[in-house]
């Protein structure tokens, strides 16, 4: 299910780093470099995109906000490498020529803006985004694996590369806020022809309502296998899904498929797809009940107007 922010002021959830030198020292970080072209979203009063314009062969800036847009377009206007679109990051098409990104996001939007740039029919080789540190560990995979993580890594390399005072933006975030670097393999861990069943087997694991790795097995293995698998992959039996490390998915995946019956893969396949059809059943349902509701305070109207739902966690 597409979510757009056209009916959400997208000022209410946006931080702008304050000095330019810093912009600079965190594109000093990046591979972006004059033979680029990159997308910024959000330019607001244009901080990083004064910064792209001097390092990159070409800026694409999309603003949602009507007037900064047009007022960023007049400062630009001498600047022909310089483009400034007005709209809607989500509603808007990707190229399918490289490309490259470097922003500070919506942090209420992570999820969305990360998902719409990493399952593009051409992502970017590289995008550096301004994020909440809680969110970034979730796609790092920090403390413990994620679902979400465990579906990009195989394409991407994640690493956070900064880490910010809150006191370099305006307004001051009241969370701690980070740099996160999410880099395109080439190739990527998992083979074309093996997507759609790594990502299936993945969703298995970690949505089937087993607390263990081998309960969560015993649907498409036997005892025998089930062991053999475990120890080759040196994981614990009572190891829950987030404390199996991403290198050790990517093994046991491997391994799975190797003995697994035909009927065992039937069991597995479609589990993304199953996921997805009840996530959106939620959002639907979430959305109708929030519809329903009066704000009781007259402050609370301006959140609810969009009748959406809080973004997911990555």
């Amino acid at each position: 299910m597409s979510h757009t922010l056209s009916h959400t002021p997208l000022r209410y959830s946006q931080n702008f780093l304050r000095d330019p030198r810093l912009v600079e020292r965190l594109l000093a970080l990046s591979s972006i470099s004059h033979e680029d072209v990159v997308y910024e979203i959000g330019p607001g009063a244009g901080a990083i995109t004064d910064a792209l314009a001097r390092q990159a062969r070409r800026v694409v800036a999309i603003e949602l906000d009507g007037a900064l847009a047009e007022r960023l377009r007049r400062r630009y206007a001498a600047q022909p490498h310089v483009a400034i679109h007005t709209g809607d990051f989500l509603a808007c098409a990707l190229p399918e020529q490289p490309y490259k990104v470097f922003a500070s996001i919506p942090f209420a939007y992570t999820h969305e803006i990360v998902t719409k740039l990493t399952d593009a029919a051409c992502p970017p080789q590289d995008a550096y985004l301004i994020m909440q540190c809680e969110a970034a560990e979730k796609f790092c995979g920090t403390r413990r694996e994620y679902l979400y993580a465990a579906l990009l890594k195989p394409w991407f390399a994640v690493d956070v590369l900064y880490h910010f005072r809150r006191s370099d933006f305006t307004p001051a975030p009241n969370v701690e806020v980070v740099m996160l670097r999410l880099q395109k393999r080439g190739p990527p861990l998992i083979t074309a022809s093996e997507r759609q069943l790594y990502r299936d087997f993945v969703v298995y694991g970690f949505v089937t309502r087993q607390p263990t790795i081998d309960l969560i097995l015993r649907g498409v293995l036997s005892h025998r296998q089930r062991q053999q698998a475990l120890r080759i992959c040196a994981i614990s039996p009572d190891a829950t899904p987030s404390a199996i490390a991403f290198p050790q998915w990517i093994e046991l995946f491997h391994h799975v498929m190797r003995v697994a019956s035909p009927q065992a893969r039937q069991t597995i396949a479609g589990s993304e797809r199953r996921l997805r059809q009840r996530q959106g059943r939620l959002h639907k349902l979430h959305r109708t009940r929030a519809c329903k509701q009066q704000p009781s305070q007259p402050g609370m109207a301006r959140n609810r107007s969009s009748g959406r739902s809080p973004a997911r966690s990555p």
